[in-house]
């Protein structure tokens, strides 16, 4: 699968130039070795960059199975997705967790993607706001605010998350540009750096419509993502 992906991108005729766009693949671990050995054989390891689907919060101890900061920098990992809905619905993982994580990825230069998100039942009791707000200030509890100017993050509505729905261009806009506003009151500069992208059934189909938005600066692509044609339609879009 690895293997057919790469392929797949080095033969794209198009191939997106890493000076027009950053572009992170985050494989489950244990196949980010793989992938960069592919990447490699294809003269393709200037164009993406590697990262991985979750990280532990400790840098050593007896955690079996869990994968600390420095494994993933270790085997070539630049950049870690952070509290991803799932990871905070199927494995409990609290805001209180996720800022632990999103601090020890930040302390050893990993570059984190912080997901934040409502779920459809605070989405309809209109806590949308509030719930990206309280998100945010679990990691700003541990990091200063300067941490998200060289971090990315991911506006992740639960409830577009694998279903097929996805926020209007308009809705997803919204939602941006009070994450954007939110973070300018505390640090303009913070504001202009930080990098705010859309994931959430992010398809090739509604790409371009969601990359015209002035707010949203790119996407976090998951089942579409599976499929490297597609994925470079996304990339395309950009």
């Amino acid at each position: 699968m690895i293997s057919n992906f790469v392929l797949t991108l080095s033969q794209a005729k198009n191939q997106p130039a890493a000076s027009d766009l950053e572009i992170i693949l985050c494989p489950p671990t244990i196949y980010l070795q793989k992938l960069q050995t592919a990447l490699a054989t294809h003269s393709l390891q200037e164009h993406f960059m590697l990262g991985a689907q979750n990280i532990y919060c400790e840098s050593s101890g007896a955690f079996t199975g869990e994968i600390a900061p420095e494994m993933l920098v270790d085997i070539g990992g630049r950049s870690v997705i952070i509290g991803h809905s799932e990871r905070r619905q199927l494995f409990y993982e609290d805001d209180a967790l996720i800022a632990r994580k999103f601090r020890a990825a930040y302390h050893v230069g990993l570059i984190p993607i912080l997901c934040v998100g409502e779920t459809e039942a605070e989405r309809v009791d209109g806590k949308t706001f509030e719930v990206l707000v309280r998100q945010l200030e679990a990691i700003l509890a541990l990091v200063p605010i300067c941490a998200l100017s060289g971090s990315i993050i991911a506006y992740e509505p639960v409830w577009a998350i694998g279903t097929g729905l996805s926020a209007t261009p308009t809705e997803a806009e919204t939602v941006h540009a009070f994450l954007r506003d939110w973070l300018g009151k505390r640090d303009p500069e913070v504001a202009k750096k930080a990098r705010i992208v859309y994931g959430g059934s992010v398809k090739a189909e509604n790409a371009a419509g969601l990359f015209g938005m002035p707010n949203i600066d790119g996407a976090l692509v998951g089942g579409a993502s599976l499929v490297a044609d597609h994925f470079l339609k996304i990339c395309q879009s950009i």
